[in-house]
C-alpha cells in the first residue's frame, strides 16, 4: 500500500496533533474532502494518510484505556496510523511489536518534533535527537519491533535552535535504520509555531537522504502551498498540520492539485456549518456523553468560523456550547450562502506562538552523547508524559 502511495502522487499525512487528531476530526477529514471533491464534479481518490494523536509507548505497554483509545481505529479508515513517543529504545520497540503483533495499525510513525515543555525537559520531541547515539537506538528498535510488517517513518523538527541544528544527523541515522520516510516540519523547536517555516531545509535534507523519502511540513495553509513545497523542496509529500484546523475539506483540495484537476473552490458558509455540526455529532458519539462531546468542540469553534460572519453573541455562546439542540438553534442564526474568501483561507491559524527558549534537562546540550544522569532523566519521562 505504502509503496503505491510513494509511486504515484505525492503523498498526503495529516500531522498528529494532541487532543485534535481523534477518530471524530479524522472522520470529518475525510468526509469533507470526499464532499468537496464530488461536489465539484470529481471522484475521490483514498490514499491520504490521517494520523492519531500521540500515544505514549509506556502508557501503551501498561494498557490504559484512555491511551488504547488513542490506537483505536475507525472500521473503515484505510490506514490505521499510529504515532508513538518514547524515550527508552526498548519500550518503543516493545511498543511497536504490540501494535503489529495485535494488528492494532498498519503504519507506525515516531514522534520526535514535539516542542512542549512537559515534552523537551525531559529529553523527549524535537530535544532527542541532539543525542544522536539515544535517537538511533529508538529509531532501530521500532524498526525492529515492526518485524518488516509494517511501515515506520519519523517526523522531526530542524533542531532544538539556529545553534543546535539535528536534521541532517538525524536523517541520516534514520535512513540507515530502514524507515519508510522521514517527515521535516521546517522550523526548530525554539521558533515553535512562530516565523515562517524554512523549505530549504527540506530541500537539503532531500539532497542529502536521495534514498529515503522526505515528506515537508510547515505553513501549508491552501492547496497551492502544497504544489508550491513539492516544487520548491523535492519532496515526496507533504504533512499537514494547523492549515486544516476548521477547514477539514483541504485534503480533498490538495489531493486535486496532485491529480492535475481543477482545485475546488473555498466551499459556502452552509457547507462549513453542516460539517461544524457533523463534528460535533462525531465527538458526541465518540465519547458517549453529548456535553463532553460539546465541550472538546468549543476549540473548533473559532478556527470554523474565520472568515464567517456570525455575530458576537453567537460566537460567544459557540464558545460556552453544551448541547448539539443548542449548537443546531445558533448555527441557523448563520447566513449559509456566505463565502469564505481565498484571502481568509490561506491566513495562519491555530498556535502562532514566537520564538522561545527550550525548557532542556540540565546539562543537555553539552554532549551529543548520553551520559548515565541523563539516562535516568530520559527513563523518567516515560513516565511523566501523558498519553494524549
Amino acid at each position: 500500500m505504502f509503496a503505491d502511495l510513494l509511486a504515484t502522487n505525492p503523498v498526503i499525512e495529516l500531522a498528529p496533533m494532541a487532543g485534535i487528531t481523534n477518530r471524530a476530526f479524522r472522520r470529518v477529514c475525510r468526509e469533507a474532502s470526499t464532499a468537496i471533491r464530488t461536489s465539484h464534479g470529481q471522484t475521490d481518490t483514498q490514499g491520504t494518510i490521517y494520523v492519531a494523536e500521540m500515544t505514549t509507548s509506556q502508557a501503551l505497554l501498561l494498557r490504559h484505556p484512555e491511551t488504547i483509545d488513542l490506537v483505536t481505529f475507525d472500521e473503515d479508515e484505510e490506514i490505521r496510523s499510529a504515532q508513538l513517543y518514547g524515550v527508552d529504545p526498548k519500550i518503543v520497540g516493545d511498543a511497536v511489536r504490540m501494535l503489529v503483533d495485535e494488528d492494532m495499525a498498519d503504519h507506525v510513525d515516531l514522534n520526535f518534533g514535539c516542542p512542549v515543555p512537559k515534552v523537551t525537559r525531559k529529553g523527549g520531541g524535537s530535544a532527542l535527537p541532539w543525542k544522536r547515539d539515544l535517537f538511533s537506538s529508538i529509531v532501530n528498535a521500532a524498526v525492529a519491533g515492526a518485524q518488516g510488517k509494517v511501515p515506520v517513518t519519523i517526523k522531526m523538527r530542524i533542531g532544538i535552535d539556529d545553534d543546535h541544528i539535528t536534521y541532517l544527523d538525524a536523517g541520516k541515522i534514520a535512513a540507515e535504520a530502514g524507515v519508510t520516510w522521514v517527515a521535516l516540519h521546517g522550523r526548530t523547536a525554539a521558533q515553535y509555531y512562530g516565523g515562517q517555516a524554512n523549505w530549504d531545509a527540506i530541500a537539503r535534507l532531500v539532497e542529502h537522504i536521495p534514498d529515503t523519502p522526505v515528506l515537508g511540513n510547515g505553513d501549508i495553509w491552501i492547496a497551492n502551498d502544497a504544489k508550491q513545497m513539492i516544487a520548491h523542496t523535492g519532496a515526496r509529500g507533504v504533512v499537514i498540520g494547523r492549515g486544516c484546523l476548521g477547514r477539514p475539506w483541504l485534503f480533498g483540495q490538495i489531493r486535486a492539485a496532485f491529480a492535475g484537476e481543477q482545485i475546488p473552490s473555498e466551499p459556502n458558509a452552509g457547507f462549513i456549518v453542516d460539517f461544524m455540526r457533523r463534528h460535533a455529532q462525531l465527538l458526541a458519539e465518540m465519547n458517549g456523553d453529548e456535553f463532553r462531546g460539546c465541550q472538546e468542540m468549543r476549540k473548533h469553534m473559532a478556527w470554523y468560523l474565520k472568515g464567517i460572519v456570525a455575530g458576537s453573541e453567537t460566537r460567544g455562546a459557540l464558545s460556552l456550547l453544551s448541547s448539539l439542540s443548542q449548537l443546531d438553534e445558533l448555527l441557523s442564526t448563520i447566513d449559509r450562502d456566505q463565502l469564505l474568501s481565498d484571502e481568509i483561507a490561506k491566513s495562519p491559524r491555530g498556535r502562532t506562538t514566537p520564538d522561545r527558549r527550550v525548557t532542556l534537562p540540565q546539562g543537555w546540550l553539552l554532549s551529543q552523547s548520553m551520559s548515565v544522569e541523563e539516562q535516568e532523566t530520559v527513563r523518567e519521562a516515560e513516565l511523566s508524559v501523558s498519553g494524549g
